[in-house]
Parts: structure tokens; sequence; C-alpha cells
């Protein structure tokens, strides 16, 4: 997927969503009018988001970002999309927090005018870290950065996540934790496992998957840590960045009351998906950049807590992510894009990533 034209996430046309929306802020701000639509070009394979600019002299912002809930026609990552919970940690984590994260404006839970809940936020100015092609290969800004200018970067965006979880108080993120019983780990766990049956239903089980969840158990930490605000897709392909300092921290649909390392596995394992797959192909990649020793020894040093079980946690972080790998196959399968094992004993193939996995799984991975 990240070396292959970029799959359909979509069947919405942007022009019919930029005259509804004109309608919708013209009951807000009469006489409003929305100029310079775009679709951003790379980054984002669950919600949509669309750039515009708002006219009006009483407007907030000039800049505008709108992030609506994913097209239900298009086979939908996620089960649920909870625009609400997204605008309330965002408007939470900028009045809490340093962490720069877009200011949100108004927020519209009817999917009447739009067919799907939306927000609008102010659109953050800067450059992001492609996904497609991925940052690790040839010919982006910042595979053609200095070492020095990756090292700052790196130590920013670590810090970033430091500082989230340092600052953000616990008490305020429980409403984040799913229902259930157990510890914040264990119920996020046991949410995830909730999903992987939603993405399978009705369809062959994955062995690979199964096993990961069994391997999880075997390693489930003695202790788990105390619970704190995380980010959930904690990545630099999720940070605008002026320069090489991060200047805005998007994709908040993720987040959860869960220990400080399922973000740090988040962070360390996605990079390795990428190198991984980059190296695959034949260039070096980044191979100094985002090492998991040195994400480990500098959020050490920012919080003077040292991270623990990363094993598991990243371990965990592949899992997670080959969930919904399985899940996007099958909606690319659903576009005719891909073609679906004929044998259920195939299912694993579909996830990109399933070597790594079950070399982690073996524990031979790290």
């Amino acid at each position: 997927m990240a070396t292959a034209p970029r799959p359909r996430t979509t069947t919405r046309d942007p022009e019919e969503l930029g005259r509804r929306l004109a309608a919708w802020l013209d009951r807000r701000l009469p006489g409003a009018r929305v100029t310079g639509l775009s679709v951003p070009g790379s980054n984002g394979m669950s919600s949509e988001t669309l750039l515009f600019d708002l006219e009006h002299p009483g407007a907030p912002v000039r800049g505008c970002a709108l992030r609506l809930a994913a097209d239900p026609a298009a086979y939908t990552v996620f089960p649920v999309y909870d625009m609400a919970r997204q605008h309330r940690v965002m408007r939470l984590v900028g009045e809490h927090t340093d962490v720069p994260v877009p200011r949100v404006l108004w927020l519209e839970e009817d999917p009447g005018p739009l067919g799907a809940p939306f927000f609008v936020m102010a659109r953050a100015e800067g450059r992001v870290p492609p996904d497609v092609m991925p940052y690790t290969y040839e010919g982006n800004w910042l595979h053609a950065a200095t070492d020095a200018e990756r090292a700052g970067l790196e130590a920013e965006s670590v810090a970033v996540i430091a500082r989230l979880h340092d600052q953000f108080p616990a008490k305020e993120a429980e409403f984040l934790m799913p229902a259930g019983e157990g510890s914040p780990l264990r119920r996020h766990v046991d949410a995830q496992r909730a999903y992987y049956a939603w993405v399978m239903d009705g369809l062959a089980p994955s062995p690979l998957i199964e096993s990961a969840f069994d391997r999880l158990t075997e390693l489930w930490p003695e202790d788990e840590g105390p619970a704190v605000l995380t980010w959930g897709d904690a990545r630099i392909g999720n940070i605008v960045y002026d320069g090489f300092r991060p200047a805005a921290v998007l994709d908040w649909e993720m987040a959860a009351f869960a220990p400080r390392e399922v973000d740090l596995g988040w962070t360390v394992y996605l990079h390795r998906f990428f190198q991984d797959l980059t190296v695959s192909f034949g260039q070096p990649g980044l191979p100094d950049f985002l090492r998991r020793d040195a994400i480990e020894r500098r959020y050490a040093e920012l919080t003077g807590h040292t991270p623990r079980d990363m094993e598991f946690h990243t371990l965990y972080a592949a899992l997670r992510h080959a969930i919904v790998m399985l899940r996007i196959a099958y909606r690319q399968a659903h576009f005719g894009e891909v073609q679906v094992p004929a044998r259920s004993e195939d299912v694993d193939s579909l996830i990109l990533h399933h070597a790594t996995l079950t070399a982690m799984v073996q524990g031979r991975y790290w």
C-alpha cells in the first residue's frame, strides 16, 4: 500500500462537499464564501480532510480544515467515527498543554448537511512527512535533509509526545477508556480484540493476528504503569512541520487513556513499517532515524520515565497495524483494486508487514 498508487478511500465528490459546506456555513456566517477548496495530497486512510479558505469579515480564521467522518459507502476502516470525541480531545489538549494542536472551531454532529458528522478547525501551514511514497524513500524533503536536521526533527517530535503525557491531567482523559473490566491497558487490548472481530466478521480468521494476541498474553507487563492521555496515532506523518519543528499535531481519532508506552511503541513501529518496506524495495531508507533506543533514551531524559516492556508494546503496535491493514486490504478488494486470496490459509498475505509481525511473534525481530 505504501508504495502502490493511493487506494480509494471515498465515493464523495469534493466539489459537491464544498457546495454543501458553503450552505452550512452560510447559516452561521451569512454571506460566507468557501474558496480554494482542496484535498490533501498525502496521509489519511480513514476520516476525510478538506482544506479551504473562509471568506467573511467575521470569520475567526481564514484558512480552515474540515474533518469529516468516513464515507459509509466506502467500506470504512473503523466501525464508529465519533467526531465529537475528537473535537473534545483537541480542545482539551489545547487548553491543558503547550502541544501545538489546531484550534477547533465548529462541530456538527448531524449527518444531514454533509452526509456524516464533521468539525472545522484552523488550518495548519507547513509540510508533512509523506506516507505515499513514504518519507523513507529518496526524493522527498525529509530524506533529502541533513542528518542534523533529521535529528532535530526527531528530538522535537519525541518532545511533543513527552509533553502531552506529562502536561495533560490524567483524570481529564478517563472518558476515553473503553467500557469493560480491568486496567486501562487491558481494556485497550480488549477493544482491539473487538475491532479485529468486527473486521473479520464472516471472513476467515488470520492465524498470524491470533498468534500475535497469544504472544501479547505471554509478554504482558508485570507493572503496566500509570495511564495518561495517549495521542493514539503517534507518528511524524501526523505532524505538520514548520521547517523541522512541529507546528501542528493532527489525527486524534485513536486517542486513548492508556500507558505511555502505547504511544511510544506506535511511534517506533510505524517508522519501522516504512523503513522495512523501503529496504525490501532496494533502498537504504533512513536506518539511523527514529531508532527505538534513541526514542526511549530521549523520552526518559525529558520525562524521567524509562520506557519499559517495549517488546510487548512494539508487538502490540504491529498487531494493531495489521488489523487496520487487513481492513484496508478488504476495502481495496471492495473497490476492485486487489484480489483476496482464494485459500483462507493465505489471508495473512494481505498484511503488508506479515514478515515483520511473524518475526516479532517469534521473538527474533529486535
